[in-house]
């Protein structure tokens, strides 16, 4: 059976004293290290080499993104239909779209545009050439 007296500050301070092993002594935590860019602190770069440039000149460090797979899909044209018309369709029937014949297909890259083209066939299977890259301002434009 547990002794259930109250234990004595004697005990306590037994407890709590390095004899006991339980107390650490963490040593002295050297001076503090100065902020980046002041005197004696780490500069640009300290924490790694800058990342070496390729045979080509062409940073390598973002190689990882490579194997990302996007969504990339063209797009021939569009058109707005109510529902009835929608369930009115059959084998054979023609939707028509806001492009002309001719116009050139837009290409979007995760729902982005990009880039403009035309249609090309290889080996008997459609593709697109690309005819003309989006430019950035134009990428703002678009937004609006």
């Amino acid at each position: 059976m547990a002794d259930s007296s109250p234990i004595s500050q004697n005990d306590l301070d037994k407890l709590m004293s390095d004899d006991d092993g339980l107390e650490q002594d963490w040593g002295d935590p050297g001076p503090a290290m100065p902020p980046p860019g002041a005197e004696g602190g780490p500069g640009p770069g300290a924490f790694g080499p800058p990342a070496a440039a390729g045979a080509d000149g062409a940073s390598r460090p973002l190689d990882f993104i490579l194997d990302i797979p996007l969504e990339i899909s063209v797009e021939l044209g569009r058109t707005r239909m109510v529902i009835n018309d929608l369930l009115q369709l059959g084998q054979g029937s023609v939707v028509e779209l806001s492009k002309l014949a001719g116009e050139p297909l837009e290409i979007f890259v995760n729902g982005k545009l990009v880039a403009r083209g035309e249609v090309v066939v290889v080996n008997e299977k459609f593709g697109v050439r690309v005819t003309d890259i989006v430019s950035p301002m134009e990428r703002v434009k678009s937004l609006s």
